[in-house]
Parts: C-alpha cells; structure tokens; sequence
C-alpha cells in the first residue's frame, strides 16, 4: 500500500467515520486477497473518500489525466497526491492515449490490486444512474480478473458538486453497499458482448442504489439534460 494511501487510512478514514458514520452492507463480497474492478455509480467526489474509508485494502482510482498535468503549485501539488495514492490517470480524449490507463490498470490487477472504475464515464446531474460504458467489463476480461458492483447512496447529499469538501453533522446517511462478484472472464468480447455484460453490470449497480436508470449516456457537466432519453451505442 502506498505511503500517502497509508497515512489517509490511519488519518482521513476515522475521521469520516466519526463524522458521517458510513453503513456497509455486503463487505463480505470484497475479497481479502487477489485483484478485482470496483465498479459503481458516482454521484459526488465523496465517492472516493468514502470507498477508500470501508474497504481494507489499497484501492487505484482512476482519476483524469489533467491532474497529472499541472505546472502551477496546484497543479504539482494535485500530482503529489495523485501518484502517492497510486491513482492510474485516464486520457479522455480517446484513442490510444486513453489505453494508457488501461496498460497500467492491467498489470496492477494482475499483481492483485483493487482499481475503481465508474462506468458512467462522470458524475451523475441529477443522481440517476446512466448507461455505463464498456472500459470496466473490458479490463476485466483482458487482467482475468472480477469486477464488484458497488452503490453509493447519500454522498451527494454530504458533498454535492460544487462543494469543496464534504460536510459533516448534516444528519444525511451515507450508505456503501458491495455486491456479488461478476466473473465475466471467458465470454466473447465482442463489441455486442461487450455492451450486453455491460448492461448486466449496470443492472446490478442498480440493485444497490435504487436509482432511476436512464438508457443514455450522462452528458459532460457543462451540457444541459435533454429529454431524449433515447440512445444508441
């Protein structure tokens, strides 16, 4: 586990636990040893607080790749942070600069990491969960590895987008819920396979939360909703 990860879990961790007093439900499901995908709704930057606060082990966010980036004391400073985590940044623009993240993932999951995955690609508007991407069920099949559905319910309440950071003593219940493990190693990968295991992971993820799931892809933050709620792959 790295150092900085190390030191957050002896430090960051009981202090949300204190002040938000997160419920768990199905921490049987994360396994004790062995790599894996966490793959979950994201409703608010306190996802990734509250994940790392309840499970054990280290976990490798994802994380974009402009974070990595910065030249100001921000910018470096965000980068000091980010590598001392061990997060795997992620190129949005596509192509074969975006496989980066997946030739780092790879070998990480192989060694027997944890890495979390948002297959919504960003942070829901409007806390409904939509059409997942297929980046999750691909690195599984390809590292051979689970992926653990994850619910995060009420972080969008503590930490809203906007918000700097979350805040304590709302009264607002944080609840973390893992599901059973999909094996999805051996079946096609084709791009309708993908999209059908795809799906199926989505469902799952929906069992969690409750949530009301919207067939389309979230629009990036600084796009309105429309009402189509049509989509095509």
């Amino acid at each position: 586990m790295p150092l900085l990860y190390t030191i957050g879990k002896l430090t960051v961790a009981p202090t949300l636990r204190v002040a938000f007093r997160p419920t768990v439900e199905g921490l049987e499901h994360v396994p004790e040893t062995g790599g894996a995908i966490f793959a979950g709704n994201h409703l608010s930057v306190a996802d990734e607080l509250f994940l790392g606060t309840v499970v054990p082990r280290h976990l490798a966010f994802w994380a974009k790749s402009e974070y990595f980036k910065g030249t100001t004391l921000k910018g470096r400073f965000s980068k000091f942070v980010l590598t001392g985590l061990g997060a795997i940044p992620v190129e949005r623009a596509g192509g074969r600069a975006a496989l980066s993240a997946f030739d780092a993932a790879i070998p990480a999951l192989k060694g027997g990491d944890l890495v979390v995955v948002y297959p919504e690609g960003t942070r829901s508007p409007d806390g409904r969960l939509y059409r997942g991407r297929t980046g999750a069920v691909r690195l599984a099949i390809a590292a051979g590895v689970p992926i653990i559905p994850v619910g995060m319910i009420g972080t969008d309440k503590v930490q809203p987008i906007g918000a700097r950071v979350p805040r304590p003593f709302t009264g607002k219940k944080i609840t973390v819920k893992f599901g059973k493990p999909l094996d999805f190693t051996g079946r096609p990968d084709d791009r309708l396979s993908l999209r059908k295991m795809t799906d199926e992971m989505m469902a799952e993820i929906q069992k969690l939360t409750g949530q009301e799931y919207v067939p389309r892809y979230a629009p990036p933050r600084a796009q309105p909703k429309t009402t189509d709620e049509s989509s095509a792959d």
